[in-house]
């Protein structure tokens, strides 16, 4: 299984990159969607990015159209999205499937930390320095994961 700071990821913009620059930080990695019920949960996946950024919070956003077809623009139509709409300044990247054969390697990894199935938009892995993961659901919202976000981020 690949450590999940060396799996390529490609940027919202088409840059190849890898989380290695991320490696130390504490992750928050979120499949996304435009068209979800839980699309609002952008607002406080910002918040929390804002208010931890500094001590080392990095949120990133996969954009997923695998769950009713709620995520089915472009790249730069969904980056228009965020920004319009949510003011999104953390990272986001190309869309990936996953769950299936073409579920994205980094979501492999993921899933593979605790054997679980994504269900929905908007489930969220939380990593902290060590890589080690903890799964959260779609109805898991950022304002409830603060307290674990910032115990994550209190460890050294």
């Amino acid at each position: 299984m690949q450590n999940l700071y060396d799996v390529e990821v490609t940027t919202i913009d088409g840059k190849k990159t890898t989380l290695a620059e991320h490696r130390g930080k504490v992750l928050l990695i979120v499949n996304v969607a435009s068209r979800c019920g839980f699309t609002p949960q952008y607002t406080g996946l910002e918040a929390l990015h804002r208010k931890h950024q500094a001590e080392g919070l990095v949120v990133l956003g996969f954009p997923c159209n695998q769950f009713g077809a709620q995520e089915p623009g472009t790249e730069a139509q969904i980056q228009d999205f965020c920004s319009t709409n949510y003011d999104v300044s953390f990272p986001l990247f190309a869309k990936v499937d996953v769950n299936g054969d073409n579920a994205h390697p980094l979501y492999q990894v993921l899933r593979a930390a605790d054997g679980s199935k994504i269900k929905w938009n908007f489930e969220k892995f939380l990593v902290d320095r060590h890589g080690n993961i903890k799964h959260y659901g779609s109805s898991d919202t950022p304002e409830a994961l603060e307290k674990d976000v910032a115990a994550a981020l209190a460890k050294a």
